[in-house]
């Protein structure tokens, strides 16, 4: 019976220095939590959208509490509550944050865009585009199928007559869509802006109006009737500086093919 007992007593005394010794190494030698990257990443939507710059909400934590950035701001969809509070958790001055809202540059759904071949491939926009970029005769405009819907986290996007359209009512400006979507027409508003234009095609323009016949010809009726000079065609396709624009309005009443809109 001894000889089972000794080595037992043994090993349980072995067992409980180890326990013993660990447990003082967690306690003394152990690197400590940052509790302010751990109450900022509470703070944060989780969303990991990367719309801050950073590669998700914990990258961005760790950079806050770290002290490789000061920016408190930089969450779009925790908007001014997230901000307000990372503020309080770094102890620095509230900024405020700028909404921004997710806008499709293209109208040409299926009853401007013409069709110019079945299309029987993935329902895919990213695989459309390298397939003869899908079904529509614009292939630099919405393509339809929705990568950007299946990426929103808040449902925000919609397919409706073959192109994405924004609840801005869901839209959190994550940006996600931004980054999806393979023919890069969507882009992210504050709002602020009055006037825009809804399209992204730059053929000329009797090339586009073959196509599309909401697409931008590259006219320059707008260029010349804006009294800032804040809309240029450029590329066959009218860009507006917003640094310069008073919403007035003029560009959007003579555009022939009304792709330009006001507010």
């Amino acid at each position: 019976m001894t000889e089972i007992l000794i080595p037992a007593a043994l090993v349980g005394v072995i067992g409980l220095i180890a326990a013993a010794v660990l447990t003082l190494s967690a306690r003394f030698m152990g690197i400590k939590a940052n509790e302010k990257e751990k109450d900022i990443l509470d703070t944060l939507p989780g969303a990991n959208c990367g719309a801050c710059g950073y590669p998700g909400c914990e990258a961005y934590a760790k950079a806050l509490a770290g002290g490789e950035t000061d920016a408190t701001s930089l969450c779009v969809p925790g908007a001014e509550a997230a901000a307000r509070r990372i503020a309080e958790i770094m102890g620095t001055e509230f900024e405020g944050v700028t909404k921004k809202t997710a806008f499709i540059r293209c109208r040409g759904d299926c009853t401007h865009n013409k069709e110019k071949a079945f299309y029987n491939g993935i329902s895919s926009c990213a695989a459309a585009v390298g397939y003869f970029g899908g079904k529509g005769a614009c292939t630099q405009g919405c393509i339809g199928f929705g990568d950007c819907a299946a990426v929103c986290p808040e449902d925000a996007i919609c397919i409706e007559k073959g192109i994405a359209h924004v609840d801005p009512r869901k839209c959190i400006g994550c940006g996600l869509c931004v980054k999806t979507c393979p023919n890069r027409i969507i882009s992210l508003v504050t709002g602020e802006e009055k006037v825009y234009v809804t399209c992204s095609n730059t053929e000329k323009g009797a090339v586009t109006r073959k196509k599309c016949d909401v697409g931008c010809i590259g006219c320059m009726k707008c260029q010349r009737v804006c009294p800032t000079e804040a809309i240029k065609v450029e590329n066959n396709l009218s860009q507006i500086d917003y640094d310069k624009c008073i919403a007035c309005g003029k560009c959007a009443e003579v555009c022939p093919v009304q792709c330009i809109s006001a507010k």
